[in-house]
Formats: structure tokens, C-alpha cells, sequence
């Protein structure tokens, strides 16, 4: 019988994810800096503090890119095209101005 969902013998999605060995040297700063992260309560372990780590790297790289491929859509738009971006800018800042965009 395949487990209830919720329950606590169900596998966490998080159990589910394969996990790679990592080893490797880094620097004293970002040693305790990943330290500082589990004891802070913040990582459940340096392994966890690394993967927050580089999703936060990841998500900056991701946001350099949308930034960049944004400035080279605009830079090629037509005078109208433009013209029409420009409204649905206005448009949807006025809406966007309650939302978190840094939450999950």
C-alpha cells in the first residue's frame, strides 16, 4: 500500500532530490560564513548552506541575463512597438508596485 500523503512515513520532496558529494578547499571567510548559516538556524548543514548558497548565485546570474535580454529587446524595438511597451509598462508598474518579487 503505497504511503498517505502527509504522513510522517511519506518521503519529503527534499528526501526525494538526488544529492552529489562535494569536495573540495574554499577559503576561511566562506567557511564561516556556511557555519555561520546552520548555527544561525538558517541551513540544517553546511551541505544545505552550500545549496542556498549557490541559489542565491544562481538567481543573481538568472537576473543579470532577464536584465540583459530585456535592454536588447528594447534597443530593437520600432518607434510603435516601443510606443505600445511604454503603456503596458505604465499599466502593469502600477500594479506590480504591492507585489515581493524575492519570495518564492
Amino acid at each position: 500500500m503505497p504511503p498517505c500523503t502527509g504522513d510522517y512515513l511519506s518521503p519529503k520532496i527534499e528526501d526525494m532530490m538526488q544529492r552529489k558529494k562535494l569536495s573540495t578547499t574554499i577559503g576561511a571567510s566562506s567557511y564561516a560564513y556556511l557555519h555561520s548559516l546552520v548555527k544561525a538556524g538558517r541551513a540544517e548543514s553546511v551541505g544545505e548552506a552550500v545549496d542556498k548558497a549557490v541559489e542565491m548565485a544562481r538567481r543573481l546570474d538568472n537576473r543579470a541575463t532577464l536584465e540583459r535580454q530585456t535592454a536588447a529587446y528594447f534597443k530593437g524595438l520600432a518607434s510603435k512597438a516601443a510606443a505600445e511597451e511604454s503603456d503596458l509598462e505604465d499599466a502593469l508598474s502600477a500594479v506590480s508596485q504591492e507585489m515581493d518579487f524575492d519570495q518564492p
